[in-house]
């Protein structure tokens, strides 16, 4: 159901000199995020500046969204990310449960609730 579908972005700015470290850690958490059933989508998109990233997540329903954040893409990559980089921006399209958005209010995470639409 369309609805339960969760988003997600990240905004981020890559500190001076970290761009291989970052590389290198967003490889592991697609990979890591690969691995996870309810994982829809995990892309990584950069600036023509080079410095500045987006990421877009697609989860399958709040629990998905969940599962991810209490496991080890989150709990172990997410501290080396936040060492090499700054968290601009983090948006939720859909509801990401009681929990996430507990655990993403301290990246002043915004939440966007389902409204209506269609998607295929």
């Amino acid at each position: 159901m369309l609805q339960e579908v969760v988003r997600l972005t990240v905004s981020l700015t890559v500190h001076e000199g970290q761009l291989d470290a970052f590389h290198a850690v967003t490889r592991a958490m697609t990979n890591g995020s690969d691995a996870e059933p309810g994982t829809f989508g995990y892309e990584w998109f950069a600036h023509q500046n080079g410095k500045q990233f987006r990421l877009v997540e697609t989860y399958i329903n709040a629990a998905a969204v969940e599962a991810h954040f209490l496991g080890p893409v989150v709990q172990e990559w997410v501290p080396r990310l936040a060492a090499v980089c700054t968290v601009d921006a983090m948006e939720f399209y859909g509801d990401p449960g009681p929990v996430v958005s507990q655990m993403a209010a301290g990246f002043g995470a915004v939440e966007f609730k389902y409204l209506t639409g269609i998607s295929r």
